[in-house]
């Protein structure tokens, strides 16, 4: 059974950074996908990022909500057991609770298997 850990939210100001980690216990990310999605309080839970798992390739490949194209960034450790969301230029809109998510196939849908208890974040204007 894989437990996800997230960490690194809290507050920080518009146009600031924050870098999420995702730890897995009793497992690694070798061999999952990981994602991570974000909800706001009466709405459905968002998809943020993913990263594939490539097996015996080196590269993983990565998919972003259009919304944080080019200002997350969505990477994992060499040892596999960690995933990072890395969030640049901040906006108050992101505000949400993130979630890290770990399964067999990177989608865009909430379908992973696995999930963390999520970490607050909170962009002040």
């Amino acid at each position: 059974q894989v437990q996800l850990i997230e960490s690194g939210g809290g507050l920080v100001q518009a146009g600031g950074s924050l870098r999420l980690s995702c730890a897995a216990s009793g497992g690694t990310f070798s061999n999952y996908a990981g994602g991570w999605f974000r909800q706001t309080p009466g709405k459905r839970r968002e998809f943020v990022a993913s990263i594939n798992w490539s097996g015996d390739r080196s590269d993983d490949s990565t998919n972003y909500a259009d919304s944080v194209k080019g200002r997350f960034t969505i990477s994992r450790d060499n040892a596999k057991t960690t995933v990072y969301l890395e969030m640049n230029s901040l906006k108050p809109e992101v505000t949400a609770v993130y979630y890290c998510a770990a399964g067999f196939i990177a989608t865009t849908r909430p379908d992973y298997a696995y999930w963390g208890q999520g970490t607050q974040v909170t962009v002040s204007s």
